[in-house]
């Protein structure tokens, strides 16, 4: 009896069979297509979520509060004939002696000016940069989700992609950044898929305003 050739109990390592385009050696993807963009659609959307602020209101609450106590019990005291805090009279009068442009007077005005500017920006900006708005399918309910939480959906769906063997994603409030590397196949055919199915996954989050989509695929490093 003969044996058959399979049964020396070792295996050989299957060929890798790539798609000869006469581009193997290309190590970054630069196809010249566009990738598809997800749906937009007006119904549902809304705006970013505004933040309590609740740490910069009670330090200004607090600092408002001392200090108009400190000014009302030195009213209080003068007007019962008691002495001024000494304090209030020696900046009374430097503030009567020093002139407009002394150094002292200039980096006063720059500060408060500063704190002011600070102040005005937390009124009128939402906050929460992290937080993406999700699609409003109830009036009275809205749902976020956060971009660590985003990035890793997309981390997860590119490692579904057939020659991708590892994968970076950020998302901002606008754009999403996907950087893979595909260590077989074509890359403009891998980042041809990614394109696709990441606009797909981009589309299933629910967010009112999905960000652009940005992806770049490279050839692993040479080792050594």
């Amino acid at each position: 009896m003969s044996d058959s050739q399979g049964s020396e109990g070792t295996t050989r390592p299957l060929p890798v069979v790539e798609k000869d385009t006469g581009t193997l050696d290309q190590n970054a993807s630069a196809a010249g297509y566009d990738a598809p963009p997800p749906v937009l659609d007006d119904d549902g959307a809304n705006g970013r979520f505004w933040s309590a602020r609740r740490v910069p209101a009670t330090v200004v609450a607090l600092l408002l509060l001392l200090l108009t106590g400190v000014f009302l019990y030195d009213v209080a005291a003068v007007r019962a004939d008691r002495n001024a805090m000494a304090w209030r009279g020696e900046l009374a009068d430097q503030l009567a002696e020093r002139p407009l442009d002394d150094t002292w007077v200039l980096v006063g005005a720059g500060v408060a000016a500063a704190l002011g500017l600070w102040l005005l920006l937390l009124a009128t900006t939402p906050g929460l940069r992290a937080l993406l708005p999700m699609r409003r399918t109830h009036s009275d309910i809205r749902a976020g989700l956060d971009r660590d939480a985003a990035a890793l959906v997309l981390r997860d769906r590119a490692m579904e992609v057939a020659g991708v063997q590892s994968v970076r994603t950020r998302v901002r409030r606008k754009h999403a950044d996907v950087r893979a590397v595909s260590h077989f196949r074509d890359l403009d055919d891998v980042r041809e898929d990614l394109d696709r199915i990441l606009a797909e996954a981009l589309r299933g989050l629910g967010l009112s305003r999905p960000p652009a989509l940005s992806v770049h695929v490279r050839r692993p490093g040479r080792k050594g």
